[in-house]
């Protein structure tokens, strides 16, 4: 049965209105990071055309059904681990890579650099919605052995991209892609029983090498390969003023922002603290200095905003696909929001993960805009199911 409610009815206007508040508040920060900025380049025209072609991206992904995009759903992954393989394999030298700050992670066009990963995260959701839907399709009896095979297979799929990304290295996406898999491994309804000694032995590997990572670098260096900057990511993250010249600079200055905005900040413009790539991954250190603790949970705000709505979006759809597509994103949009806001605060290590929807850069936002695209998605087409199945019955 077709859905005889006209566009306007059902359009998600109201997170159409969110994204518009995070758009204006994107662009007031940009410019004001520009006053001390080091690039000598204007990004608000940029950030702009990322937003508009981020909205068409949108208009595109919207006009398809969920159900479309389960059938394409393993393709469109596919595409992301090639585009993932061939960052991997195409020389350093080649005019189309661009290494930056030592990581292999982009390809350099004519129309700006490109981060494949940032889509990759959205197109593994796609894939790992469609594995856990057809899983239990294929298991209406769920048993302890079921939900191992599932485990098993997600793994697998998560395994494939993040052996890439690995390499790059960029440890922040990976993380990411730790962040969605273990939400819908709690949405998919594995047992506890499997999971929960999972999750706690996790846990204790995780404190276990950040003890390492302080007291045996030697071990860890000569046994597992890791470099000596990684480690010194998390002395200045335990003791930023240590290092101060060098890898705790960065968080040291974004405090120091941070702090001197106090309750209501120093006003549009008024910074005298200056971050690095402050545009960028630290955008939130220039809103809490000019606008202070207000500012600051104004934005933490809309994003609860935000979380919320798309959780409600989520608990009102009648198919499972889409359900699992909408858990992943939100998982997504809520870690780089933690992440990142912890990162400059000190709650967190330095990851480099720009903060959704308001830090610059075109990679990040589209990725974030097509993911949210499928959002509008599902709302836009879920009434059509569920009027379809009360009519068959």
């Amino acid at each position: 049965m077709e859905n005889k409610k006209g566009f306007a009815d059902r359009f998600d206007w109201t997170l159409a209105f969110i994204i518009l508040l995070f758009l204006i508040i994107s662009l007031f920060a940009i410019s004001s990071a520009q006053t001390t900025g080091q690039y000598g380049i204007n990004f608000i025209p940029k950030q702009l055309v990322w937003y508009i072609i981020g909205s068409i991206i949108i208009g595109i992904v919207m006009f398809f059904e969920p159900e479309q995009y389960k059938k394409l759903s393993w393709y469109i992954y596919g595409i992301g681990v090639f585009l993932l393989f061939i960052l991997f394999v195409l020389p350093d030298s080649l005019a189309l890579v661009k290494p930056m700050n030592g990581a292999k992670s982009w390809f350099h066009l004519p129309i700006g650099d490109i981060q494949p990963a940032e889509f990759m995260k959205t197109f593994y959701i796609l894939g790992l919605a469609r594995l856990i839907t057809m899983h239990h399709e294929q298991n209406l009896i769920k048993t302890v052995k079921t939900d191992l095979i599932l485990l098993v297979k997600m793994g697998v799929t998560l395994i494939i991209p993040l052996a890439f990304i690995m390499q790059q290295p960029d440890l922040g996406t990976s993380l990411v892609f730790l962040a969605i898999t273990v939400a819908l491994i709690i949405v998919a309804g594995i047992t506890w029983k499997i999971i929960l000694p999972i999750f706690l032995g996790g846990l204790g590997m995780g404190g276990l090498l950040l003890w390492m990572a302080v007291y045996m670098q030697d071990f860890l260096s000569d046994n597992f390969g890791f470099n000596p900057y990684q480690f010194a990511r998390i002395y200045s993250w335990l003791d930023p003023y240590s290092y101060a010249s060098d890898e705790g600079m960065h968080l040291i200055t974004s405090l120091n922002a941070i702090g001197s905005g106090e309750i209501f900040g120093k006003g549009y413009g008024e910074r005298i603290v200056y971050v690095p790539e402050n545009h960028t991954d630290f955008i939130f250190a220039v809103i809490g200095e000019e606008y202070g603790f207000v500012g600051a949970s104004i934005v933490v705000s809309l994003y609860f905003l935000l979380i919320f709505h798309l959780t409600k979006i989520t608990l009102q759809l009648k198919d499972a696909y889409s359900t699992y597509v909408c858990a992943g994103i939100i998982a997504m949009i809520t870690f780089h929001v933690f992440e990142n806001v912890g990162m400059t605060i000190q709650l967190l290590p330095i990851t480099g993960i720009p903060l959704p929807f308001i830090s610059y850069g075109g990679s990040s936002l589209m990725g974030n805009m097509l993911a949210i695209g499928l959002v509008f998605s599902m709302k836009f087409h879920h009434r059509t199911y569920m009027f379809s199945k009360n009519e068959d019955d």
